[in-house]
């Protein structure tokens, strides 16, 4: 399952890591966020961190998020790729081995 941080340990995990990072930026209210779940299949090749835009939107702002879901692909601290809205399992899966 996918670890919750916040802007005090964002670049610790994130623009540190060794491995390639999603950014799963949501909110508690948000139907379409509860509904992704991209950690399942890539254990050993990413990790998947959750930012809640409620409590972290300063860091929100900062990576432009202007939606949840947002998920951002970061690799080596820089932002690869993003993906707005709802996400088909398909093409979530699609998305991460294409970056991969």
């Amino acid at each position: 399952m996918a670890a919750r941080i916040s802007k005090a340990d964002f670049d610790e995990k994130v623009l540190k890591s060794k491995l390639p990072v999603i950014v799963d930026f949501y909110s508690d209210s948000c139907v379409a966020c509860k509904k992704l779940a991209p950690e399942d299949d890539y254990e050993d090749k990413l990790h998947v961190y959750k930012v809640n835009t409620n409590f972290d939107g300063e860091l929100a702002d900062e990576y432009e998020v202007t939606a949840n879901p947002t998920l951002l692909f970061v690799k080596d601290a820089e932002v690869l790729d993003r993906k707005v809205g709802a996400q088909k399992p398909a093409d979530l899966k699609a998305w991460v081995e294409a970056l991969l």
